[in-house]
Formats: structure tokens, C-alpha cells, sequence
């Protein structure tokens, strides 16, 4: 459990988003964990630690560590299926975290869970 929240709160520290709204951050939470609890407890856990700030519905990124696709995303080939959309992948991208890697993901999925799209 200590694991899958700090992955949740490094994910959402990488986010190069100025704002997203609450439904988006939990859409990217949800890469990691798809349990209610774990998901409020990244949100209070990233708050706590000035990571992001909550206005309402509105998340906002404060600390700005975007992820580097040249060092931090690595790709694997192989036969993967997507955490965020659930397709399958032939090459899967990961994150390199910290806590740990966090993937795969297909080409344009990568870029939205770190806002890049």
C-alpha cells in the first residue's frame, strides 16, 4: 500500500499540466490504483507534501519535476496491454520512478497520464 501511494504522489508530482480538473487527476491516479481509498489518499498525501494544491474541483501541480522522456520513460517490447486505455501493446512504455516503474502504457497514453497532451 506505502508503495502504490508513493507512486500516485511521485505521478502526480511529474503532471505538466498548470491545472486539470479533480476528475482528471483521478483518471491518472486510477493508473496506479483503482481503490477509492488509495486514490484520496494519494490526493491528501500530495496536498500534505506541497505537491499539488486543491481549489475546489481543480487540481494544481506546484512543484513542476516533469517527467524526461529521454531518461525517465523507458520502452519494452513485448505483449503488454495499456493501464490507462486497456489496449494492446506491442512496445510498452514505463516511467521511471523512485518508487518504482510505473507502465506500460501505449505511445499516447504515456503522454496524457504526464500531460504532455
Amino acid at each position: 500500500m506505502d508503495d502504490t501511494v508513493e507512486l500516485g504522489v511521485e505521478l502526480l508530482d511529474a503532471l505538466e499540466h498548470e491545472e486539470l480538473s479533480l476528475a482528471a487527476a483521478v483518471d491518472r491516479i486510477e493508473t496506479v490504483t483503482e481503490e477509492p481509498a488509495l486514490t484520496r489518499e494519494i490526493l491528501e498525501t500530495a496536498e500534505r507534501r506541497g505537491v499539488i494544491e486543491r481549489e475546489g474541483d481543480t487540481v494544481v501541480p506546484t512543484t513542476r519535476n516533469y517527467v524526461s522522456f529521454e531518461s525517465d520513460v523507458v520502452s519494452k517490447e513485448g505483449e503488454f496491454t495499456c493501464r490507462r486505455c486497456g489496449a494492446g501493446l506491442s512496445t510498452g512504455h514505463f516511467v521511471r520512478f523512485e518508487s518504482g516503474e510505473h507502465g506500460p502504457f501505449g505511445s499516447s497514453c504515456i503522454r496524457k497520464v504526464t500531460g504532455r497532451e
